[in-house]
């Protein structure tokens, strides 16, 4: 076997009541889960990863609290891996390299939060390492962000990260694209 389904900070703290909301997180949580039965159907390996955030002064993922969970519908199963990390690389300091290696991935279907931070740096990092990666934009969100006093609206910032990862780092695609 040589893919696997990585699920980047799908957590508590970006959906509604969290210390960090995303724009429309239940609507890529809705595609994560079809992702992630189309890998365990076919018992292909899937590895969440969980950001704790160890920073001085974070607000959100903070160690020991209901933000930092795995959200509930995605609750990893026996055989499944997290990797824990502290900074938005997944590959930074964690045993991801091992994992992959372990099983002899050479492509990672990616999905998850935020696309403009840690699903970005880590689609990033698989092209050092050699890997080929498909992409799920519609199962990857973010929010608005604030650059010189204006607001740029979150769908800009996802569509912005998407087509500047599209071709030279990922084939990003649409769910229903996805074939395994």
């Amino acid at each position: 076997m040589s893919k696997a389904l990585l699920i980047i900070d799908v957590q508590n703290d970006y959906f509604e009541g969290g210390k960090s909301e995303l724009k429309n997180p239940m609507d890529a949580l809705r595609n994560i889960e079809l992702v992630l039965g189309m890998f365990r159907e076919k018992k292909f390996p899937v590895i969440h990863v969980q950001h704790i955030n160890t920073r001085q002064g974070a607000a959100f993922f903070l160690p020991e609290t209901e933000g930092v969970k795995i959200h509930i519908n995605l609750t990893p199963i026996m055989n499944e891996h997290i990797v824990i990390k502290h900074a938005p690389n997944s590959f930074y300091e964690t045993e991801l390299d091992g994992i992959l290696f372990d099983y002899g991935i050479t492509e990672l279907v990616i999905c998850g939060m935020m696309s403009h931070m840690c699903v970005d740096t880590t689609v990033r990092a698989c092209k050092d390492r050699g890997l080929m990666v498909t992409l799920l934009h519609d199962a990857c969100t973010t929010k608005d962000l604030v650059f010189k006093g204006e607001t740029i609206p979150s769908e800009t910032v996802h569509q912005t990260f998407m087509a500047s990862l599209q071709g030279m780092f990922a084939n990003v695609i649409e769910t229903s694209e996805l074939n395994l």
